[in-house]
């Protein structure tokens, strides 16, 4: 035996280094093996890596180390996603560069995810912040200017008046920006943006492919493409009321059979017509500066309190003349989305009920439920937006009482399509999407610069080519307010390429989801100096075999990678339109909380927790004094339940981490970290490093031939080495981990059993047992690898095997030994069990008819009455019928 106790802390860092110098992890691009692609989200660099990397990482080194051992040319790299908003926070708060302050992060996360043992090609990493990452990004933005798939347009933006930036919807909270506070501001403003919206239909057709993704990933990105098909309806305005140059309002509604039941018209405060009227009513200019103040997130919409301003304009309805419905501006309608103008139908639309309660206008049921009188159904504080039948909706111009929603929208698309107002027709079948086009423009420095200079004379002129990267200054400067670059001496002055006269770099820089659009792509030839990728190489290598990462990420990373891939298609970067043929979300990590007598919290390594008659009671280290265990809750550092990586490793070594996160739950669902499991999964270590000392020293009598034949226990061996190792592998590439742990444990004990049994010294042991013996400990230390690859190297060395486990091909399944003798089958008799039965498995349904009847308990059950017949379901049930 050549230890009794594994030591992790010299097994780890050995090994490591090992791989390193023998670079077996890096993949070649010429290599003729099938290729298979695995990649995790790659880390934004905060100077830590937290446990939930841990859990996402290994996750995907076990797939990429299993298909390694398959045969495949394996693809599994790491890079940084290094812009970012973080790094200028360091800049103002620490007084040190956001460059530095980036790269030394780097450096301490590469440290630590080496010390978990990953096998990725550390030979193609990238840094989203490195000019010779950017480069090429700013290259395709130039390709996809040329292409049209990105333009400068003026955009409604929430403002920081403090900072002086536009801020993401995510960043206003309740109003005010998320670091000054401020009171944010709407402005419109000069952006870039990329076209995403020209893929729209396409976007939403091609989910249906995906079929390795989770339903919940793809129908939360159906519903932010948000297909929906309606009318394009045009009100007339009464002239009387309306400003002049003003005779209709346009509205897409995907509910024109509800029209009988409008009891207002809401427009945004950036519509048109509510300009011109807010240009002679200073009262209705003052409400529309006011609700311009909450941002432009929907969720802040959304939850508002609803405002309106009768503007005094009226709209005609199209099925009465004499009908005119009240135009009001509204804080909760957005240009962006449709016309910026909607008709309310208050009974079956819970927004425009909660609204017209509150201004008194009123509500008019059209829609009633299947089985309810329409004469006694009313609407008060709860719109009823169900199916059923149409009521109150008849008119001598319509009738629409009695027909289905469904049967009442066509008969109103096909009466207003052939009513004409003015020379055209009332309304038009129109398909809207909710996307809308992506907003790249950030007024920050930590970001790529977007490559256009601004001149006086040639306007907006591309960077050329030649030029580029265009770099960011080093020696920027975070003293005042707002965009460094914006307010640097020198940096944005520049000579225009076109007619020589002075101009200005654009000072925005690119949001960071760009730099995460496309690093999967630069990963394929990240050597490539002249352009962002080899297309030869990357249509080779794409798309990602097995992408994982958090569901946070489910919509707009996602979605914006799959609008960039086709746009690196239209461009002639490469020639495939989706990124990820299979996509992975995998939980979170959460812990229990502990909180002192005052309410403060306190960290998982200060405190005691203990299992008594009483249950579990926890105390602080330290003092001794009670503390109060709170519940499950996802780790975060404002209630301290987090745990620190480096201490798990230190302590357990990062095999035991890497079972523990794999065993404890299905790797899609979250996952509890204990104490008490971490340390039965580093006993478990234990357990293995003995089985296999011991199994090496029982196989050392094997035959170097393989036996002609197998007795009983050696049979029994092999059967369940190659049972584990069938289930294993069919676990490892539906990504049911946790199962196959369980089957490594399972397969342990069957094995643990045989070591045991045997009792005479290894020289006396049979031959064929001790074949059965040596090929058992081979395959479970080859099984275990992809998780635990550190202990599964030295085990190797102790079976005494040429090479690296993690260079060894993976067993061949002998399915001979799969096939089961015999089967137990259920007994029935009248439908009632009765008993079971154990048969050949090759037996005819004669001979299972026999034992089945010769049974004492079927024979007792029927009581003297005849059979009337056997009903046999193969390897499964037998009902006998009497």
């Amino acid at each position: 035996m050549t230890s009794e106790r594994y030591n992790a802390r010299d097994a780890e860092p050995r090994w490591q280094r090992l791989w390193d110098e023998q670079a077996i992890f890096v993949s070649k691009n010429d290599d003729p093996r099938p290729k298979y692609y695995v990649l995790e989200m790659f880390p934004y660099p905060s100077g830590r890596i937290h446990i939930g990397h841990v859990r996402n990482y290994t996750l995907g080194d076990v797939l990429a180390r299993f298909m390694r051992a398959k045969g495949f040319n394996v693809l599994h790299p790491m890079g940084w996603d290094a812009f970012g908003l973080p790094a200028e926070n360091a800049a103002i708060e620490r007084k040190v560069a956001p460059k530095a302050w980036t790269y030394d992060n780097i450096a301490a996360m590469k440290k630590q995810l080496r010390s978990i043992g990953l096998s990725l090609d550390w030979s193609r990493e990238i840094a989203t912040c490195d000019p010779s990452y950017y480069k090429h990004q700013q290259k395709m933005f130039l390709d996809f200017l040329r292409a049209g798939l990105a333009e400068r347009e003026k955009r409604k933006v929430n403002w920081d008046p403090v900072d002086m930036t536009v801020l993401a919807n995510e960043q206003v909270i309740d109003g005010r920006g998320w670091r000054s506070g401020a009171v944010v501001e709407q402005r419109e403003m000069n952006q870039w943006v990329f076209k995403i919206t020209k893929y729209s239909q396409e976007l939403l057709s091609a989910l249906d492919g995906l079929d390795r993704w989770p339903d919940k990933v793809r129908l939360m990105q159906r519903n932010w493409i948000g297909r929906s098909e309606g009318l394009l309806i045009r009100f007339a305005l009464d002239a009387a009321t309306t400003p002049a140059g003003e005779s209709e309002l346009k509205i897409f509604t995907t509910r024109p059979d509800t029209l009988f039941g409008a009891k207002f018209m809401a427009i945004s405060a950036d519509h048109p017509l509510a300009q011109a009227a807010a240009a002679k009513n200073p009262e209705l200019a003052e409400f529309i500066a006011e609700i311009k103040k909450i941002g432009t997130a929907q969720e802040i919409i959304d939850t508002a309190e609803k405002q309106g301003f009768d503007t005094g304009i009226r709209a005609v309805h199209p099925f009465d003349p004499t009908w005119k419905l009240p135009v009001y501006v509204a804080n909760f309608v957005l240009m962006e989305y449709g016309t910026g103008a909607i008709f309310g139908c208050p009974a079956h639309d819970q927004r425009d009920l909660d609204f017209v309660n509150k201004y008194a206008l009123g509500n008019t049921p059209v829609v009633c439920p299947e089985g309810q009188d329409p004469k006694s159904f009313v609407i008060t504080d709860t719109a009823y937006d169900g199916d059923g039948r149409m009521i109150n909706s008849e008119n001598k111009f319509i009738h629409l009482n009695g027909l289905t929603p469904a049967q009442a929208f066509e008969l109103v698309a096909k009466v207003l399509a052939s009513t004409l107002l003015g020379n055209a027709p009332v309304a038009e079948r129109q398909v809207n999407f909710r996307l809308r086009d992506w907003g790249i423009s950030r007024q920050r420095y930590w970001g790529c610069p977007i490559p256009v200079i601004h001149c006086p004379k040639c306007d907006v002129v591309p960077v050329p080519d030649a030029d580029l990267p265009v770099k960011l200054p080093d020696d920027a400067t975070f003293d005042k307010p707002g965009n460094a670059l914006d307010h640097h001496p020198s940096w944005k002055h520049v000579t225009c390429p076109q007619c020589g006269g002075k101009a200005q770099r654009e000072t925005d820089t690119m949001d960071t989801f760009v730099d995460s659009s496309w690093y999967f792509a630069r990963f394929t030839d990240p050597w490539n100096e002249a352009s962002p990728t080899t297309p030869a190489v990357a249509n080779r290598m794409l798309p990602v075999d097995q992408y994982i990462g958090g569901v946070e990420h489910a919509i707009l990373h996602l979605l914006y990678s799959r609008f960039f891939t086709r746009a690196m298609k239209a461009t002639g970067h490469i020639a495939l339109d989706e990124p990820f043929a299979g996509m992975f979300t995998q939980g979170m990590v959460v812990h229990e909380t502990y909180q002192k007598a005052d309410g403060s919290y306190v960290q998982p390594a200060e405190v005691k927790v203990e299992v008594g008659g009483n249950g579990r009671r926890a105390t602080l280290l330290t003092t001794g004094e009670d503390i109060a265990i709170g519940p499950i809750e996802k780790m975060s550092k404002s209630k301290k339940n987090t745990v620190d990586p480096d201490d798990i490793i230190e302590t357990y070594g990062a095999d035991v981490a890497r079972w523990f996160m794999l065993s404890d739950s299905p790797p899609d669902r979250d996952v509890i970290w204990s104490d008490e499991r971490v340390q039965g999964a580093s006993r478990f270590v234990q357990r293995l490093w003995r089985l296999v000392n011991d199994a090496a020293t029982l196989g050392k009598a094997a035959p170097a031939a393989r036996p002609a034949s197998f007795g009983p226990d050696a049979t029994a061996l092999r059967k369940a080495a190659h049972g584990a190792l069938d289930k294993v592998t069919a676990g490892i590439e539906r990504l049911h981990f946790n199962v196959c742990l369980a089957h490594i444990r399972e397969f342990t004990n069957a094995f643990s059993e045989v070591l045991q049994r045997p009792g005479q010294p290894a020289p006396d042991l049979a031959p064929d047992l001790a074949w059965a013996i040596q090929e058992a400990s081979q395959i479970l230390v080859q099984l275990f690898s992809p998780m635990m690859p550190h202990l599964a190297e030295e085990c190797w060395q102790v079976l005494d095997r040429k090479g690296l486990v993690s260079e060894a091909d993976w067993p061949q399944i002998e399915r001979d030994l799969l096939v089961e003798d015999s089967v137990t089958l259920v007994v029935q008799v009248n439908g009632k069990k009765r008993g079971e039965v154990t048969v050949a498995t090759a037996a005819q349904n004669p001979e299972i008819e026999a034992a089945v009847l010769a049974l004492d308990a079927v024979k007792l059950a029927l009581d003297g009455k005849p059979v009337r017949k056997v009903i046999i379901v193969p390897k499964r049930i037998v009902n006998v019928v009497g």
